[in-house]
């Protein structure tokens, strides 16, 4: 069966999953959804860290954002290396605004203010997760990456997307492929 990549020349809208060798301590385990990919480059949400230093709540009351108990008990997310002081909104594709990019699968992304008033009202989107930060590369180079053993794609999961079991998405996403940690090779091969 092709991969989506080979079919439609992105990855927008699937999970990247790191190989165990991918050798940057920084995507360790790592699961990420590509909200963008294309000859451009790509980006993406990482969707199994938790960013430590922040919580929700506490992110609102430092931008003036006034939250009450309508306000989600959302985790903020370390979505990658790049701009970590940058917020971004995964979430369902039930709000969409000017400014949100609409992705693949049901899934868009919005990284304005006015989402993150909406949640702490409670009238925001369904589903979401909140990430500092994101995940990117340049023209080429995911793909390099990927033929070097570095990443498995896998259609994106709400459940894997977004729930709170962070520590288990990484095993999960790896599940969807048919697979277990322990029967990753590190070798690359073609057929």
């Amino acid at each position: 069966m092709p991969s989506a990549l080979q079919t439609t020349g992105s990855l927008a809208g699937q999970l990247l999953v790191a190989m165990p060798q991918m050798g940057d301590a920084r995507f360790e385990r790592t699961v990420i959804y590509l909200c963008a990919h294309g000859k451009d480059g790509a980006l993406g949400l990482e969707v199994n860290r938790p960013f430590r230093k922040i919580t929700f709540t506490d992110l609102l009351g430092q931008l003036d954002i006034e939250h009450g108990p309508g306000t989600p008990g959302l985790r903020v997310l370390a979505g990658g290396p790049v701009e970590e002081s940058r917020g971004f909104v995964l979430h369902s594709d039930d709000y969409v605004r000017q400014d949100t990019l609409k992705v693949e699968g049901g899934y868009a992304l919005t990284a304005t203010v006015e989402i993150l008033k909406a949640l702490a009202r409670g009238d925001g989107p369904q589903r979401s997760l909140l990430a500092l930060g994101y995940s990117g590369w340049g023209p080429g180079q995911l793909e390099r990456e990927m033929a070097a053993n570095g990443w498995l794609n896998v259609p994106a999961d709400e459940a894997i997307v977004f729930d709170h079991e962070l520590d288990t998405k990484w095993e999960r996403a790896l599940a969807r492929l048919g697979l277990t940690p322990g029967t990753l090779s590190g070798a690359a091969g073609r057929a």
